[in-house]
């Protein structure tokens, strides 16, 4: 008996969670989960078509919000196959190789959103900073060479994280706390030794996540003295204007991103259902509002949308 106990057997699935103790539920909660689905799937579709067929909006604010558009796109479509599959079919299952799949894309997509709003905080910093320059400083090669380093920064930070997964055994039980995988849920499941993942998971968000938002609250800092030194006030309040939009996908992006992080490293007391609804803000709320502040802040940008769609 004592050698069958001390056997580790390796789990073939993990099984995901939808909304606990509301299952019953289910079906009439996936609707409003399409909605925000298919109104982020549009709403960043529409930005993105908008950007590409207007010339006029070629320019680098406009080629940031683009990237931070399909950016979310890839984030909507890498969650959707298993939240909808939850709530529409009760589809729980996914196996071991899945999920280190999708909890890869999942992180890597983060950190290159993560990257671009840094990018686009810079942006900003040298449209005020030096207005007359900023055509000059930010030309369309040196943007494309930015998005390639935040590509390949994500992959080259992210890609150990599921090898190192792979690696653990994974006996204990297999009920993940979302209709997702990330990296702290699903190694909590395995019976091998974590630090080593633990310690390299920390250390990549501190270093991705945590520098770019340091980085970006820096550039705000300089952004806020550049603004003061300008002697007219209303000029100073159409300056700090074309920062609201950026300020609010920063916020709606760390916010919930680092209230998750905390609770799963932190809060072991803490309400499952405080969990799963900070996973699904964290992952659905960004996408969707992203393209909805852009379009009601950028004048440029609404009187192109409105266009369309009244023709």
């Amino acid at each position: 008996m004592s050698a069958v106990n001390d056997t580790k057997f390796n789990v073939a699935v993990f099984l995901l969670t939808g909304i606990t103790g509301q299952e019953d539920l289910h079906l009439w909660i996936s609707i409003p989960f399409c909605l925000m689905y298919g109104i982020s799937i549009l709403g960043n579709a529409v930005i993105l078509f908008i950007i590409k067929t207007d010339p006029s909006l070629h320019e680098p604010m406009y080629i940031f919000l683009s990237m931070l558009a399909v950016t979310d796109l890839a984030l909507l479509i890498s969650t959707m196959p298993t939240t909808l599959g939850i709530v529409l079919f009760n589809s729980r299952e996914i196996s071991l190789n899945a999920c280190f799949a999708q909890l890869f894309f999942i992180h890597l997509l983060e950190c290159i959103e993560s990257s671009v709003l840094l990018l686009m905080a810079f942006d900003r910093f040298i449209a005020i900073r030096a207005p007359l320059r900023y055509p000059s400083i930010l030309t369309l090669p040196r943007i494309g060479k930015m998005g390639q380093v935040c590509v390949l920064r994500g992959v080259a930070v992210i890609l150990p994280l599921p090898i190192l997964l792979q690696r653990l055994q994974y006996c204990q039980s297999n009920v993940l706390s979302h209709c997702y995988c990330i990296n702290q849920d699903v190694m909590k499941m395995a019976c091998s030794d974590i630090r080593v993942i633990s310690i390299y998971g920390l250390s990549v968000a501190l270093l991705t996540v945590g520098l770019d938002s340091l980085l970006i609250f820096l550039s705000y800092v300089m952004i806020l003295a550049a603004v003061l030194s300008i002697t007219s006030h209303a000029e100073c309040l159409r300056a700090l204007n074309t920062c609201i939009s950026h300020l609010c996908a920063v916020l709606l992006f760390y916010m919930p991103m680092i209230g998750l992080s905390v609770i799963h490293r932190f809060g072991e007391g803490s309400s499952p259902l405080l969990q799963i609804l900070l996973g699904y803000i964290y992952l659905l709320v960004p996408p969707l509002m992203n393209p909805i502040v852009y379009s009601v802040k950028s004048k440029h940008l609404r009187a192109r949308i409105i266009r369309v769609f009244v023709k």
